[in-house]
């Protein structure tokens, strides 16, 4: 088996963006993955099991369900579906986002072309709750050096982009709970430490959706203080990161805690 994909749902999604998510990662994927693995992350909605039902009776055992008795969070629930992956290949992919029809043919080419690249991810647009284009390019470095010193203000790799060799989780581990919501950064950290070699293609191969409250909504303390601490303890003391660092960590702690206002102008500046 050469492809997986790798999602977790729970009870807080919409069944309308997973459909969206389903149709651009099958239908009208270019090359369809041979398994899609979905974690149930506790209990969900009657609607988002009607969905996942309809999916199961449309591509059958390609759609692997993973349920989880209770809501894990992202990380242990993302872990409990590497469990379960076959593929060599494993794409990662939020259930409210859509993948553009070349996404997988892309990243996979690269990989098999590269093969001294152990995950790769690509650029983003973003957009909104009804599918309108915010930002039609964010773009992110493409070689491993360049994400290395980008990775001192930001992630490298935009998280539901991502495609790993399977044995990338070998070399970095798995996914980290260690900051409650911030799997994402604590992989790319494990993988740099663990002398993974990371990449991204020119391309814009995902619609990431972002809502209209983003600006407004309240900082998660457990989080912010979290990954601050985080960072300037652990990421930027053991990648060699200086000065510059540790303040690219504090700017981004006070834009999590700013006004509205000014929360959408530091975004700006720093995406």
């Amino acid at each position: 088996m050469n492809l997986s994909v790798l999602m977790s749902i729970y009870h807080k999604e919409k069944a309308e963006y997973f459909h969206k998510t389903m149709e651009s990662i099958w239908t009208n994927q270019t090359l369809r993955p041979d398994e899609i693995i979905l974690v149930e992350d506790g209990v969900l909605s009657d609607h988002l099991y009607l969905a996942i039902n309809y999916w199961k009776e449309k591509i059958g055992t390609k759609l692997v369900s993973v349920p989880l008795p209770k809501n894990m969070g992202l990380a242990l629930a993302l872990n409990e579906g590497l469990k379960v992956a076959k593929g060599n290949f494993i794409a990662r992919m939020d259930t409210d986002d859509i993948a553009e029809r070349d996404r997988f043919k892309v990243q996979l080419e690269f990989l098999q072309q590269h093969v001294d690249v152990d995950a790769v991810g690509c650029w983003i647009c973003e957009i909104d709750e009804n599918d309108s284009v915010i930002n039609d390019k964010v773009e992110y470095p493409l070689l491993h050096d360049e994400l290395y010193q980008f990775f001192e203000k930001r992630d490298p790799i935009a998280h539901p982009t991502a495609m790993f060799r399977k044995a990338f989780f070998d070399k970095a581990g798995r996914y980290s709970k260690e900051v409650a919501l911030a799997e994402d950064t604590l992989l790319w950290y494990q993988a740099f430490l663990n002398n993974c070699r990371l990449a991204n293609v020119d391309y814009i191969g995902l619609k990431f959706r972002r809502s209209s409250d983003f600006y407004k909504r309240r900082a998660n303390w457990k989080k912010t203080i979290g990954l601050l601490k985080f960072r300037l303890f652990h990421i930027n003391r053991d990648l060699n990161y200086g000065i510059k660092a540790d303040i690219y960590a504090i700017t981004y702690f006070l834009m999590s805690i700013s006004p509205s206002f000014v929360k959408k102008l530091l975004y700006k500046l720093f995406r």
